[in-house]
């Protein structure tokens, strides 16, 4: 079963802190919340026990709040090879190199395209009925890169195969990968690229929808 619990990096900034069970406040556009630092947690990238550290050196343990567990986002980057920067003038994180286009609403609602982004290859599997959006186009380690998600109502399984079939041709060295009929999850590289795939289903005006969220550097 793909992700029993929905892993979601984006949510956590990149300097925050947490006690345990502690509240947490800050600005005018935050909630208060109380959480938990879910230190019995393991985490395991590109088949290899992964410990997430902030930049001094300090052991970072993830976040579980409401049933959804929060990872430190640099740190998973960092250990994805995949740049993460904070945009403090557009109060926003970027993931993949710096943002030189695309949207950045977050919702696919009135702003989805069928473009190709011009950093993805041009033979990178995309369903024919994909809907794009939240593109953002950069580089990383002098890489064209890209991060994007699109809806789509393809079989999952078939699509799932279909990207472990193209990662394997260009060359990938490093897979994990869990492909099934409810999904899948997909974090691959090789001397050239690196990517990470993962799916969810579709909410509000998207239900019937599975999105699929894109992190791809390389060529």
């Amino acid at each position: 079963m793909i992700m029993k619990k929905k892993i979601t990096a984006l949510a956590v900034a990149t300097a925050l802190t947490l006690t345990a069970s502690a509240g947490v406040y800050a600005g005018a556009n935050l909630k208060e919340i109380r959480a938990t630092l879910n230190s019995g947690l393991s985490l395991v990238v590109n088949g290899k026990t992964y410990t997430p550290k902030d930049a001094n050196g300090k052991t970072l343990a993830p976040i579980t709040y409401n049933g959804t567990t929060y990872l430190p986002v640099r740190s998973i980057g960092e250990a994805l090879n995949t740049s993460v920067n904070y945009d403090a003038k557009n109060s926003r994180v970027v993931i993949g190199g710096s943002a030189s286009s695309g949207t950045t609403g977050g919702t696919p609602s009135g702003s989805a395209s069928t473009k190709r982004p011009s950093n993805l290859p041009s033979d990178f599997p995309l369903p024919s009925d994909a809907k794009l959006f939240d593109v953002i186009e950069g580089s990383n380690n002098n890489k064209p890169a890209v991060t994007f998600s699109y809806l789509t109502k393809q079989n999952l399984e078939t699509l799932g195969n279909q990207y472990k079939q193209y990662f394997a041709q260009k060359g990938a060295t490093s897979k994990v990968e869990d492909v099934d009929a409810s999904g899948f999850s997909i974090i691959d590289s090789g001397s050239a690229f690196s990517v990470t795939i993962t799916t969810s289903a579709g909410s509000g005006s998207n239900q019937g929808y599975t999105v699929v969220d894109v992190i791809w550097s390389g060529k």
